[in-house]
C-alpha cells in the first residue's frame, strides 16, 4: 500500500508541476530520510574545469580534476556555506589529468602522457601539503583511477585510444597498484583474442581497423567490491564489462552486454531532432548499451553492477564508424519502403554505425543500431541483466521538465539525455538510492533501488548554471562536514561543483 500511495503521489504531482524551465525541479520526497536540497556551488573555472571530484574525509577537502588549468583544484568544505579555495596541485610537469581518487589523505591522479598512446602515470600526492608521495607507470591513457575500499590497492583503467590517424592503437589495459609493496601489475587482454568471435556473437564489439581484441578494447571506468577482491571495468566502445580478480591479478572474464530492443513498449524513444515533436515511439532499432560510469553495490547479500548507458562512437580522421540512418540502404524485405523509415522525421536523423547490421555484406542493412541505451542498467556480478530502466529517464524528464528533454530535443537523434554517471547512497544497508547524471539534460535523477528488480523514481535535481554533469560523488553522513549525506556534482561544461544535502 505504501508503494501504491507513493506512485499515486508522484503521478498527481507530475500532473500539477508540468515544466519548471531553468529552475530547480524536485519532486516532493517520498520519505523524509531522502530529501536532497541544493546547498552550495563552487565555481572552479571555465569549460573543462570540473570533471571528476574526490573527497578526503580527514581534511574535509574536495579535489577536482581541472583540465582547463591542468591541475587538481582543491576546496575546503568544512563550512558548506563558505567553501575555501586551497593551493592547487599543478600537473604541468607530468601531463594532463583524467581522474582523481582519495583515501585517507592520499590523492591518486591518473595522468595521460603528452603523447596519448605512450604509457601514462598514476601520481600519489599528500592531501596535507600537496607533496608528491609516489608515481607509478601504467598503461596508455589512464582514464579512471580508484582506491580499493581497504586502501591497499589502486586500480586504473587505461583506455588506450588510437591516434587520430589510427596508425597507433595501443592495447587497452588495467593497472593494479599494490600500495603496500609499491608494485604495479598491468594486465592486457591478449588471452581473450581467441574468444573474439564468440564474444562478438553475443554483442561484444571489436571493429577498429586492423585491430585484434587486445588492441581494440578501451577500458573506461572502475567499480570495486566492498571486500576489495574484485573489480569490474566498463569497456564502453566495445559494449562490454570486464571482471578482474584483484587477489591473483587476473582478468577473469569479459561480459558482452548485447543490445536493447527499442521496438518493445517500455523502450520507446524520440529518434528525431527535426520532427518538431517531443514524444516517445517504438522503432525497429537496437541500442548498444556501451556504459560509461559503473558502480558496485551489495544489496541483501547479492552483488550488482549498475551502469550509465551513455554510448560512444569512434570518430577519428583515420576511421569513423558514425553515420546517420538516412545514409544507409535498407533491406526492404525487412524494412518496407512504405514505412518511410529513413525520413528525417522518423529514423533518418538517428546516428548509427557502419560496423553492424549488414551480416551478409550485400550492402543492404538488415538490422539498425544506435549508440547507448538511454537508460541505466542493473547487472549481476557475472554480467546478467537484472533490470534496465527502459524509457524511464525520457518519460520522467519529458513529463516534468519538457524544455530539458533530450537537451530540448536537440540530442534526440544522438543519444538522448546521455546518462553519464552513477552513484549510490547506502542508508544503513536498508535503503539504497541511485543517482544518475544526465550529461545533456544538466540534471541528476534519483531512484530507490532497494529492490533491484523494481526501482522507483524519486526526484530530479538541477541547479541553474550547471551544465554537463560529468562526475557524481556521495559523501555519507558519517564523513560529511555537516553530519548529513551530501551529493557532489561535477559539471564539466560550466566548470562548477554543486553540493546537495539530504535534509
Amino acid at each position: 500500500m505504501k508503494i501504491l500511495n507513493q506512485i499515486i503521489l508522484t503521478t498527481l504531482f507530475s500532473m500539477l508541476i508540468g515544466c519548471k524551465g531553468d529552475n530547480e525541479t524536485i519532486l516532493p520526497p517520498l520519505d523524509t530520510a531522502v530529501n536532497f536540497q541544493y546547498k552550495t556551488t563552487i565555481n572552479v573555472g571555465g569549460e573543462g574545469a570540473s570533471e571528476i571530484t574526490a573527497f578526503d574525509k580527514i581534511s574535509k577537502k574536495l579535489f577536482t580534476v581541472n583540465v582547463e588549468s591542468n591541475e587538481i583544484s582543491i576546496h575546503d568544505i568544512s563550512d558548506l556555506t563558505a567553501p575555501k579555495k586551497g593551493i592547487s596541485i599543478n600537473l604541468n610537469a607530468y601531463g594532463a589529468p583524467n581522474s582523481v581518487a582519495v583515501f585517507d589523505e592520499k590523492v591518486a591522479i591518473a595522468v595521460e602522457n603528452n603523447v596519448k598512446q605512450n604509457p601514462g602515470k598514476v601520481l600519489v600526492f599528500s592531501a596535507v601539503d600537496n607533496s608528491l608521495l609516489n608515481e607509478y607507470t601504467v598503461g596508455a591513457l589512464p582514464d579512471m583511477v580508484a582506491f580499493s575500499p581497504d586502501g591497499k590497492t589502486i586500480v586504473c583503467a587505461n583506455e588506450g585510444e588510437p591516434s587520430d590517424d589510427y596508425t597507433n592503437d595501443p592495447e587497452g589495459s588495467i593497472s593494479i597498484i599494490d600500495l603496500e609493496n609499491n608494485i604495479v601489475t598491468t594486465l592486457n587482454f591478449n588471452a581473450f583474442n581467441s574468444q573474439e568471435a564468440a564474444l562478438e556473437n553475443n554483442g561484444f564489439r571489436v571493429f577498429g581497423p586492423n585491430a585484434d581484441l587486445a588492441k581494440d578494447v578501451e577500458p573506461e571506468y572502475v567499480a570495486i567490491s566492498e571486500d576489495s577482491k574484485t573489480a569490474w571495468i566498463s569497456l564502453q566502445e566495445n559494449n562490454g564489462i570486464a571482471k578482474v580478480n584483484l587477489e591473483i591479478k587476473n582478468i577473469e572474464n569479459i561480459y558482452p552486454l548485447g543490445f536493447k530492443d527499442y521496438s518493445l513498449a517500455n523502450n520507446s524513444i524520440d529518434a528525431s531532432d527535426k520532427d518538431a515533436i517531443k514524444e516517445l515511439k517504438n522503432w525497429p532499432v537496437k541500442g548498444m548499451y556501451m556504459p560509461d560510469a559503473i558502480v558496485y553495490v551489495k544489496i541483501n547479500g547479492s552483488e550488482y553492477i549498475i551502469s550509465a548507458n551513455e554510448g560512444d562512437a569512434r570518430d577519428y580522421e583515420g576511421f569513423s564508424e558514425e553515420v546517420r540512418m538516412e545514409d544507409l540502404v535498407l533491406d526492404e524485405t525487412i524494412f518496407p519502403a512504405s514505412n518511410d523509415y529513413l525520413n528525417p522525421m522518423n529514423l533518418g536523423r538517428l546516428k548509427t554505425t557502419t560496423t553492424l547490421g549488414d551480416a551478409n555484406n550485400d550492402g543492404k542493412v538488415e538490422e539498425l543500431y544506435s549508440y547507448g541505451a538511454r537508460s541505466f542498467s542493473i547487472w549481476s556480478a557475472d554480467g546478467n541483466l537484472i533490470y534496465d530502466s527502459g524509457n524511464s529517464i525520457a518519460t520522467e524528464t519529458l513529463a516534468l521538465t519538457i524544455d530539458r528533454f533530450n537537451d530540448n530535443d536537440k540530442r534526440s537523434d544522438d543519444k538522448g539525455a546521455e546518462p553519464e554517471s552513477v552513484e549510490i547512497l547506502n542508508i544503513g544497508n536498508e535503503r539504497f538510492i541511485l543517482f544518475v547524471g544526465l550529461e545533456r539534460n544538466d540534471q541528476v535523477l534519483m531512484y530507490d533501488i532497494t529492490n533491484p528488480t523494481a526501482p522507483q523514481f524519486l526526484q530530479i535535481l538541477s541547479h541553474p548554471g550547471d551544465e554537463a554533469p560529468e562526475g557524481l560523488l556521495i559523501i555519507p553522513a558519517k564523513d560529511s562536514p555537516s553530519g548529513k549525506d551530501l551529493l557532489v556534482v561535477s559539471n564539466e561544461d560550466s566548470g562548477t561543483v554543486t553540493i546537495y544535502e539530504n535534509n
